[in-house]
């Protein structure tokens, strides 16, 4: 096979010594995008229907429980799609969280037009210390999936 080796086994990536890396930065690019897809499609949501019903707090806070059941969906396929051992998934999930602050460094704040010493500024401390756990949530949330 080559420098690279993938073998596929029903339907699903196994891993060889040589391509770990590529395959993990796959998995990590693919785990991100998923998550990032969902809050992409539901941060408009959030901000144009249910900001102005409740307040940005309680939705930041009803938006963390679909996120999570986002979180949890994604790892489970992700962690079938591609067989790894745990400390790989554990790699996986740190790529995805780099490529999910990048993107919240990056998108989020020229679209809110803010520093980043404002973002931090304008959270909220009960959402924002729930976004927090939920990004470390995120990074390790395909190996536990992965354990099972």
């Amino acid at each position: 096979m080559g420098p690279v080796e993938t073998r596929i086994r029903d339907g699903n990536v196994a891993l060889i010594a040589s391509g770990a890396a590529v395959q993990i930065l796959k998995a990590g690019a693919l785990y991100f995008a998923l998550v990032f897809g969902a809050g992409f499609v539901l941060g408009p949501i959030r901000v144009l229907w249910l900001v102005p019903q409740v307040g940005e707090r309680m939705a930041e806070l009803m938006e963390a429980p679909i996120m999570l059941a986002v979180i949890i969906l994604a790892a489970r396929w992700v962690t079938r799609r591609f067989v790894m051992p745990p400390t790989h998934l554990l790699a996986v999930g740190c790529i995805a969280l780099g490529l999910m602050l990048i993107a919240e460094f990056t998108v989020v704040l020229w679209l809110r037009g803010l520093t980043i010493p404002e973002y931090f500024a304008s959270r909220d401390r009960v959402s924002g210390t729930v976004y927090v756990l939920m990004l470390g949530v995120f990074a390790v949330m395909l190996l536990i999936v992965g354990r099972r």
